[in-house]
C-alpha cells in the first residue's frame, strides 16, 4: 500500500511539473488541459501529504486544487456566455434578402441623393 501513496505523489508532481513546464515552454496555453492536470496533481498530492502527515502541503494542495477548480468553472462559463452569443447573432435564411445598409452603400456609389431625378446632383 505505501507503493500505492509514493507513486500517486510522484504522478502528481509530474502532472503538475509537465503541465508548468508545457506553459512555460509555449507548448500549451493556460486552457483546460493545463488547469485539469494542476487539479490532478493537486488531488494525487492531497492524497500523499495525506498518507505522511504533511499538512502543510495537504492544504497547499487544497489551494492549488480549488483554484485550479474556480479557473475551470470560469472557462466553462466563458464558453457558455461566447456560445449563446453566438447563437443570438444574426442569421441570414437562404433566398431572403438582406438589407441591412444596402442603401447607405447604393446611394455613395451612385451618387444618388433623394430627390435627385437625373442623377446629375442638385441643381445641375
Amino acid at each position: 500500500m505505501d507503493l500505492l501513496w509514493e507513486t500517486t505523489g510522484w504522478l502528481g508532481a509530474v502532472a503538475i511539473l509537465g503541465a508548468y513546464l508545457a506553459v512555460s515552454m509555449g507548448w500549451l496555453k493556460t486552457e483546460r488541459r493545463f488547469q485539469t492536470a494542476n487539479l490532478l496533481g493537486a488531488c494525487a498530492f492531497i492524497i500523499n501529504g495525506i498518507f505522511h502527515e504533511a499538512w502543510p502541503s495537504v492544504v497547499t494542495n487544497i489551494a492549488w486544487f480549488l483554484i485550479s477548480t474556480v479557473a475551470l468553472f470560469r472557462m466553462r462559463s466563458t464558453e457558455h456566455s461566447m456560445n449563446s452569443a453566438i447563437d443570438n447573432s444574426h442569421v441570414q435564411f437562404p433566398g431572403t434578402l438582406d438589407t441591412t445598409g444596402q442603401l447607405a452603400v447604393i446611394e455613395v456609389l451612385t451618387r444618388n441623393v433623394p430627390g435627385d431625378i437625373d442623377g446629375q446632383g442638385p441643381g445641375k
